[in-house]
């Protein structure tokens, strides 16, 4: 963008003259016989890019690319064709790498976002890529020997090299783009094109939202991964732009390559992803070398099997036993909150556990059968999944503080120490079953904020986030077994040498029965979670157990329990005004017995 001024004499300093010469948002440069001006980082040439003393002034992007000719288009559409517009419009190509960052930027904002919005994706597409190739052509200078020029941001990085005629060059050297680089003979095509050449090599990032890998069709149903950037290479001017030799793409893999995965390079054409005239030749564990006869956009997807279709009837059990396991998971909360309690007994860490199962087990429930709808919004997936994060980690803390407070009580039966009331005091167990996991996703979701919202709207396992859930969690399970371990270790030996001083453990039977149960409560079966792979016998077992937690909560600490069947007696007769209310809780006297695990 200059402006030519013929000077006879002698040279003026034109910017010196006058300082408003090129604008308010512009500066001005002075050279022999001439000046330059430049628009200010954030600005752009109006009306086209092409700079006319008196006539062009530098405008902010929104406010420079507004056109007359946006009715019936998105905003996103309009501002896209505005820089077509101003492309069109301008003459000479030629610009200063603000301008081109500037441009650039504006053309990716608008593409992404109208494709994730879903607004004339199969235009916004080819579009996209010819505006950015342009705009990267722009970067290239006319030369007599060689120059480079460059544009990196953090959704596009642009290398461009240029020869002339007066090139000292013997090879032509690599161009280096977020670690993929193209090689390609340079020289040879500068001799079909009277000793002048150009090649500008662009990578994107985040592409694959707009070129997605879908878009590759193949015989097979397979599922498709882009494990690189996409990458664009073209000759900017280049009236023959004939390969002598074909070109090499080395890709970095953006993600593990699966071995049983298939490899394939593909370019775009067209609104799809083909792989004519290019091949994989190389590869190893972080890139792969892509042989091509031809320039255009490239990208290297991985193909892999097909998962096997959803499970019906493991669909249906998890619906029908979660559904279960929250209907008792209510009671028990309700029967904690309404019971009249004895005044040493603390149900803090049961009711809480209760809580947290009831809402995690809820929620989870909910995702699942409104996932598709819910997936197409990424931030409250997100959200979603942080939440879920944050209810099954205060569970295994609820757990953990469960068994620690049976723990201390059956040591202190063993001991034969009066007890005053159980356990922890409740401000403690608050504070711990709460602030820990707040602290856990909070840490988590500071470090690493996209690894949230998986397609099944849960922690992205790529992310590594997911190891913030089971690190944790494996801890707290193996802390929980070898709690429960010793307990049953201190109870038994209790049955077996003191059953005439504890009365309680009268029935050996009932106590076995319970300790099970218990096993469950404190969460122990989630361990066989990790030894269910490819077995669909174990799956639902592991299933069936996990989900009635909250039942075995209510039998143990609940249904079981003789102050509370006296409870329930009471709200019977309330309810159906009998006055012998003997014959309807019968059922309930049938099973009472002392509750040593229970309290």
């Amino acid at each position: 963008m200059s402006m030519s001024m013929d000077h006879w004499f002698f040279d003026v300093d034109e910017c010196r003259e006058n300082a408003t010469i090129c604008g308010s948002n512009a500066t001005c440069s002075n050279t022999a016989g001439s000046f330059t001006c430049e628009c200010k980082e954030g600005f752009i040439p109006s009306p086209g890019l092409e700079w006319k003393l008196g006539v062009t002034t530098c405008k902010g992007v929104t406010e420079g690319l507004n056109t007359a000719e946006c009715e019936g288009k998105s905003e996103e559409q309009c501002q896209l064709d505005s820089v077509v517009n101003l492309l069109d419009n301008s003459s000479s190509l030629v610009l200063p790498p603000t301008t081109v960052e500037t441009l650039l930027n504006v053309t990716l904002n608008v593409t992404l976002n109208s494709v994730r919005e879903g607004n004339d994706r199969d235009k916004l597409r080819d579009t996209m890529l010819e505006v950015t190739e342009k705009l990267a052509s722009a970067l290239v200078k006319p030369t007599q020997h060689q120059s480079f020029a460059s544009v990196n941001t953090t959704q596009i990085e642009v290398q461009t090299f240029a020869i002339g005629p007066e090139t000292n060059l013997t090879d032509t050297p690599q161009l280096n783009s977020r670690n993929n680089i193209l090689e390609i003979d340079l020289l040879g095509i500068a001799k079909n094109n009277n000793g002048s050449g150009a090649v500008v090599f662009i990578a994107y990032a985040n592409m694959e939202d707009v070129l997605k890998a879908r878009l590759f069709d193949t015989e097979n149903d397979t599922i498709k991964t882009m494990i690189s950037s996409v990458v664009s290479a073209f000759l900017p001017n280049t009236k023959i732009p004939t390969l002598p030799n074909p070109v090499n793409f080395t890709l970095r893999h953006l993600t593990q390559v699966d071995p049983k995965g298939n490899l394939t390079c593909v370019y775009w054409n067209q609104g799809r992803w083909i792989v004519d005239g290019c091949k994989a030749t190389e590869t190893n564990a972080t890139h792969t070398v892509c042989t091509c006869n031809h320039l255009s956009t490239f990208a290297l997807i991985m193909q892999t099997d097909t998962p096997p279709e959803d499970d019906i009837i493991l669909k249906w059990i998890s619906m029908i036993a979660v559904s279960v396991g929250l209907l008792f998971l209510a009671l028990a909360i309700l029967t904690f909150i309404l019971c009249r309690w004895n005044p040493k007994v603390s149900n803090t860490a049961r009711l809480n556990l209760s809580i947290c199962l009831f809402l995690a087990h809820l929620l989870f429930l909910l995702v699942q059968s409104f996932l598709s709808h819910i997936q197409k919004h990424k931030l409250v997936c997100a959200v979603i999944s942080g939440v879920l994060h944050f209810l099954f980690l205060s569970s295994f803390v609820w757990m953990f503080l469960e068994a620690l407070q049976l723990f201390l009580l059956v040591r202190n039966l063993r001991e034969v120490r009066i007890i005053q009331r159980e356990g922890i005091h409740w401000g403690f167990l608050l504070l711990i079953g709460y602030g820990a996991p707040f602290l856990v996703v909070g840490v988590s979701a500071g470090v690493v904020p996209n690894g949230y919202g998986s397609d099944q709207c849960w922690l992205k396992t790529n992310e590594g986030l997911i190891w913030s859930f089971l690190g944790p969690v494996c801890f707290l399970l193996a802390v929980n077994v070898i709690l429960f371990i010793t307990i049953m270790g201190y109870l038994f030996f209790a049955l077996a040498g003191r059953n005439k001083e504890i009365s309680q453990l009268k029935d050996t039977r009932m106590l076995v029965l319970k300790a099970l149960f218990q096993f469950i409560i404190l969460g122990c079966p989630w361990i066989f979670g990790f030894f269910v792979n490819n077995s669909k016998v174990l799956e639902y077992l592991f299933l069936l157990i996990t989900s009635q937690q909250g039942t075995f909560i209510f039998l143990v600490h609940c249904a079981l329990r003789k102050e509370v069947q006296e409870q329930y007696r009471k709200w019977w007769k309330n309810i159906c005004g009998s006055k012998d209310p003997s014959e309807s809780s019968h059922s309930f006297t049938t099973f009472t017995t002392s509750q040593i695990a229970t309290k």
